[in-house]
């Protein structure tokens, strides 16, 4: 009997568990993505362009047998089911808290056709890794250690070739609602989708990999693996990934398992999306009048007049990606030396980032205001003056991105030098921290 493939966070081929499910009874399969417009209103603009060009290279992939269709999932995949004579409807198990709503809601509605979920986009699904009680882990270094005891399985085998994949043509009009892959502009620097994802990772492992624990905090050398956004949309899975992982590549490995530990996080505790996962903090007094308002649009500028941010901060509105050492500057500067609710911070990444992911976005910002699981003391406080000099020593990352300091010999300690069209500092770091330091230590 013929099945359908409904694709979500997965758009690739290969190591693709449900689409070997699918295909197991040597019947043909329809494979089909959904439009939903909740997503397309709670996307940015960038991820939206991934989006459409890994869908066209998913399209590609199949021979055009790809059937984009919009409107709500509960309402759209029982119909295709319907129309198709479908035994079930496969899937990547969804474990973000949207998703599990929206899986339910398609469940109930298929009635007497099972959705069947095989796979995660994660090395170890959500909810896998607990502690010898049961209870989730809320640090990351034991939950590190039980993660790579339980390990994971080998990429699967499969491929464009693993179905008998049925043409869409043949799903009657009515039913079909096909819709148009929108076009992708120019707004990403870099390719999407399945091939772009293995050609990247290919290149990494070859160029740089091996520098990669000593290299991996320098943004001036352009040295990380760029396969977040590839990660994000499932064009690669990270064990495609691990498989290719050594004794020697414990710093890479450790990443993939913060995207997993985070993930868990946000499984066990749906509502810290948006909300201080150590509710303690909901006390903490930040700043939310006209001035903080005005500052945070110099934040989201890159016009602080601290160099190391309003790089970051040009990075990210010019290409939609930010260095991960950046971004944790940048996170700390607008918590800790502005004193804004770190949400204001998390809502304009995702709307910025073409890897803008829930899980690892939310969770990577509690870590920076100390609100979070295994989140950074309160009293660490990054001085972006320090950290640039650090992590930039030649100020090659700053002046790439901020014209104004090409002629400055040193861009971390702006002084007479200072260009007229440059902004002064928007803040007094040495002031700030004492007043972040005291607002965190009323909360005891």
């Amino acid at each position: 009997m013929p099945t359908l493939l409904w694709f979500r966070r997965d758009l690739r081929c290969h190591d693709h568990p449900a689409l070997l499910e699918a295909a197991e009874r040597d019947g043909e399969v329809l494979a089909c993505y959904v439009l939903d417009p909740r997503l397309a209103a709670s996307s940015g603009r960038r991820r939206l362009q991934y989006l459409y060009r890994a869908l066209h290279d998913l399209s590609d992939s199949l021979g055009g047998r790809l059937l984009v269709t919009g409107g709500r999932p509960e309402q759209r995949i029982p119909e295709l089911a319907r129309a198709v004579g479908a035994a079930a409807v496969h899937i990547t198990q969804d474990h973000s808290p949207f998703g599990r709503r929206r899986d339910e809601q398609v469940a109930e509605a298929l009635r007497d056709v099972p959705l069947r979920a095989a796979g995660s986009p994660y090395l170890v699904s959500p909810g896998r890794v607990l502690k010898s009680d049961g209870a989730p882990y809320q640090v990351f270094t034991p939950f590190f250690r039980a993660w790579r005891q339980h390990g994971w399985r080998r990429p699967a085998d499969s491929g464009a070739d693993s179905a008998r994949w049925i043409d869409p043509a043949e799903v009657a009009d009515d039913v079909r609602n096909a819709v148009d892959i929108p076009s992708a502009t120019n707004d990403l620097t870099f390719d999407a989708g399945e091939r772009a994802a293995l050609a990247q990772w290919r290149q990494f492992v070859t160029a740089d990999l091996a520098e990669y624990p000593a290299q991996r905090d320098r943004p001036d050398l352009d040295t990380t693996s760029r396969m977040s956004a590839h990660l994000k949309f499932g064009a690669i899975h990270p064990r495609t990934m691990a498989a290719d992982l050594g004794r020697g590549d414990e710093a890479y490995l450790r990443e993939l398992a913060f995207r997993d530990f985070y993930a868990a996080v946000l499984h066990h505790w749906p509502g810290s999306a948006w909300s201080n996962w150590n509710r303690d903090f909901d006390a903490i007094e930040v700043d939310e009048d006209e001035t903080a308002r005005q500052v945070f649009e110099a934040w989201k500028a890159g016009r602080t007049g601290f160099p190391i941010v309003d790089a970051g901060m040009r990075q990210l509105a010019a290409t939609g990606f930010m260095h991960n050492r950046v971004r944790m500057i940048v996170a700390s500067f607008l918590v800790k030396d502005l004193h804004l609710p770190w949400q204001w911070g998390a809502r304009w990444f995702l709307d910025q980032l073409v890897d803008g992911d829930m899980a690892s976005n939310q969770h990577g910002w509690q870590w920076a205001a100390g609100c979070g699981t295994d989140a950074a003391p309160y009293f660490r406080v990054f001085n972006p003056t320090l950290q640039g000099a650090k992590f930039d020593p030649d100020g090659d990352y700053v002046r790439r991105w901020i014209p104004e300091l090409a002629g400055v010999d040193d861009v971390h300690k702006l002084g007479a030098d200072r260009p007229a069209d440059y902004p002064e500092p928007i803040v007094d770091h040495a002031e700030e921290r004492v007043e972040a330091l005291r607002r965190y230590r009323r909360l005891g």
